[in-house]
């Protein structure tokens, strides 16, 4: 899906986004979003902010910026969470290398055309040592999923991709490694992932 088509489609999704997918993805946000320290004033960028459904959960003390392509999902987001809004590309981000101690990658890679390019992006803005927080669909190496795999080519163009493979994605950006990767629904075609940037920490 190209950027202007994701613009139409979640301009379109924006006022019924949250009836949709809120109360399915909640307890998953908030688990993932735990590891985000609870002290002192991290740097978090959430990639994909969409209607804001990730702030409640980030601590009070971080300072927080939620991108999104989509001006509707933005306009609702405001009120949600202490967070600066930027309208902006998930493959192409307007932040400077090492900005962030955390990013977040909730939901978006399965949507976004080029996921591998959006991994690479939250990387460069990323600090050494921090960490990538994902949520998302993926099919496992060697894994059969015939429909899933089917219908990935039809969806990916118009709404999200069914048969990305994390590990072809990671292998992209080798100075992420993964430090924790488990399942999360649907008998953990979504998993919890987290990553860490070579580097030190601090």
């Amino acid at each position: 899906m190209s950027a202007r088509s994701l613009r139409t489609a979640y301009g379109i999704w924006a006022p019924i986004y949250d009836a949709m997918v809120a109360g399915f993805s909640a307890p998953l946000r908030q688990r993932s979003l735990a590891h985000i320290p609870s002290e002192g004033a991290s740097r978090i960028l959430l990639v994909g902010v969409g209607t804001g459904l990730d702030l409640p959960y980030i601590p009070k003390d971080c300072i927080t910026v939620g991108l999104d392509l989509t001006h509707g999902m933005l306009l609702r987001a405001r009120g949600k969470g202490a967070a600066l809004l930027v309208e902006g590309d998930c493959e192409a981000l307007p932040f400077a290398d090492a900005s962030f101690d955390t990013v977040v990658l909730h939901l978006i890679l399965a949507v976004t055309a080029h996921a591998a390019a959006a991994l690479r992006e939250a990387t460069r803005v990323l600090r050494p040592g921090g960490q990538i927080l994902v949520l998302d669909k993926f099919l496992r190496p060697g894994q059969s999923a015939p429909l899933r795999r089917l219908v990935g080519p039809l969806l990916g163009p118009i709404a999200t991709h069914t048969d990305l493979i994390f590990e072809e994605i990671l292998a992209n950006c080798p100075d992420l490694h993964c430090i924790a990767d488990e399942p999360a629904a649907v008998n953990g075609w979504f998993r919890l992932i987290r990553l860490q940037k070579a580097g030190p920490q601090g």
